[in-house]
């Protein structure tokens, strides 16, 4: 029987890639993928034009190019400041309730006594509108930033936490019994197949609880900010202006895509051993 020391298991990126993989030269989705950039161009496009022949009204839809025009109004200094507190707004919350998350998420995971205790508050507290968090942690926090990052973190916290039991426990049982007839220890049991095997399931709830986090970043600054998106957003629905909440939009819209770009991309790179159906659909196998 081989023992802890003398056996390796392998994880999957530990595979070789297929050849058709390594030699790639170019994207077989490249038009897509530009086609995918230009849409929403043209989108605004179309809105320009609706807007500029009366089919819409300017008063309520207004025209791209004045929303743009609005942005650089503001001018890049000011504008700087209201993206950079709501961006270090979401890093520090989402930082603080993914690490959370994946440390619950993990143990109750690989606990069925620790997933008892705590599931029912967790679900409990799941229910709850980001907007019903506000008063309690001003009451609590005061006016700073503290809970402005704690509704954000909150806000995180639970896709998250999802997402790594779901993942733990959604691991082929036929490995961990491998595992275990290889005399792994707990440690080893862990990283070498509960947490690779978990990783694509862990990621999707990462990229869940990022988007949730400009949410709840945006429900926090609606309330009680002097600046960022959310502030920007409420300063233009009290002096009606909808240039301003459209620009907001559209910013909010750029900064969560950029952010969730990032974590896709440390997702491929992280998880590049995979050969799943979507490689297959990459290599030109399904169209």
């Amino acid at each position: 029987m081989a023992t802890d020391e003398s056996f390796t298991l392998h994880p999957p990126h530990a595979a070789a890639i297929p050849a058709e993989r390594s030699t790639r030269r170019r994207d077989p989705l490249r038009r897509w993928r530009i086609a995918g950039l230009i849409l929403p161009l043209a989108f605004l496009a179309l809105i320009e034009a609706l807007v500029r022949a009366s089919v819409l009204p300017a008063h309520l839809v207004p025209a791209p190019s004045s929303i743009f025009e609005t942005l650089w109004q503001l001018g890049g200094e000011r504008l700087g400041r209201h993206v950079g507190a709501s961006t270090l707004r979401v890093l520090a919350g989402f930082g603080i309730g993914a690490a959370l998350a994946l440390l619950f998420g993990a143990a109750m995971g690989l606990s069925r006594r620790l997933d008892a205790l705590f599931d029912p508050a967790f679900q409990a507290l799941r229910a709850i509108p980001s907007l019903a968090w506000v008063p309690i942690l001003l009451l609590w926090m005061g006016i700073d930033e503290a809970p402005k990052i704690a509704l954000v973190a909150i806000g995180a916290f639970f896709p998250v936490q999802l997402s790594v039991v779901a993942g733990i426990r959604g691991v082929d049982r036929k490995l961990i019994e491998l595992g275990e007839v290889n005399r792994l220890s707990r440690r080893a049991l862990f990283t070498r197949i509960l947490l690779p095997a978990s990783l694509p399931q862990i990621f999707t709830g990462l990229r869940t609880g990022l988007s949730l986090a400009w949410m709840f970043m945006v429900a926090a600054e609606l309330i009680a900010a002097t600046r960022g998106l959310g502030y920007l957003l409420s300063d233009g629905r009290e002096t009606g202006r909808p240039d301003l909440v459209f620009g907001a939009i559209l910013l909010l819209a750029l900064l969560g895509k950029l952010s969730d770009s990032v974590l896709k991309a440390l997702e491929a790179r992280v998880l590049s051993w995979r050969d799943t159906a979507s490689d297959v659909a990459a290599a030109g196998g399904v169209r």
